[in-house]
């Protein structure tokens, strides 16, 4: 039996809403933070009631976990479709530089969730950011994965610390939208930058010509 079309709208219409509110939080977290969002102003932009939004979202705090938690998989799923568009042969140089440029891309765009989360993670409650905790884990692992292939193939030295470089290099891209200006640079120019830091990690020469 075919679903009722004034049921089938219905879902459509609730669907359509809860997305506008996530759309409309993540711009006003991204612009002026969680203190100065209030549920009253995101009701006011999307022309609703308060009281429509507890219809979605339980509470403030459900709200900005669910925009937390898009934030961390729209960044995670642009870097990992950046990389696997090199294919699996390409160097790994290239490999850590299409990342950081998706990442990098993720904050600067027009997607407000991913630095919308970045911006604010640490102003969130304790408790949301405990639940935040699985995404942010995976995405952590993705670039370990990354920096692990590179150390193995001796890209890396051996010596070096991966997960200290991990964060390293998550940190610093994080912070670009704190002061990034496009005054002729692109994410493409900073993601090199990054890669040149990377290449001062590749084991000395003689360690190279001790496995040749």
């Amino acid at each position: 039996m075919s679903q009722d079309p004034d049921i089938k709208k219905q879902d459509v219409d609730i669907k359509n809403t809860r997305q506008r509110i996530l759309d409309t939080a993540a711009e006003w977290f991204r612009s002026n933070g969680l203190a100065f969002t209030s549920m009253a102003d995101l009701a006011r932009s999307i022309g609703v009631k308060t009281s429509s939004i507890y219809y979605y979202f339980e509470s403030k705090d459900a709200l900005i976990e669910e925009t937390f938690r898009i934030g961390i998989e729209l960044v995670h799923r642009a870097v990992q479709d950046a990389v696997e568009a090199l294919g699996p042969d390409a160097p790994h140089r290239d490999r850590m530089k299409a990342a950081f440029a998706a990442h990098i891309h993720s904050l600067l765009g027009e997607n407000s969730y991913s630095p919308a989360n970045i911006m604010n993670y640490s102003h969130a409650t304790a408790e949301v950011r405990e639940r935040n905790k699985a995404v942010r884990i995976a995405y952590g692992r993705y670039w370990a994965s990354l920096l692990r292939a590179a150390q193995q193939d001796g890209v890396i030295a051996a010596d070096v610390d991966l997960s200290v470089i991990r964060m390293l290099l998550i940190g610093a891209m994080n912070w670009m939208p704190e002061w990034f200006t496009a005054d002729g640079k692109s994410p493409e120019v900073v993601a090199e930058y990054l890669c040149r830091m990377l290449d001062g990690l590749a084991p000395a020469r003689q360690d190279r010509a001790g496995r040749s």
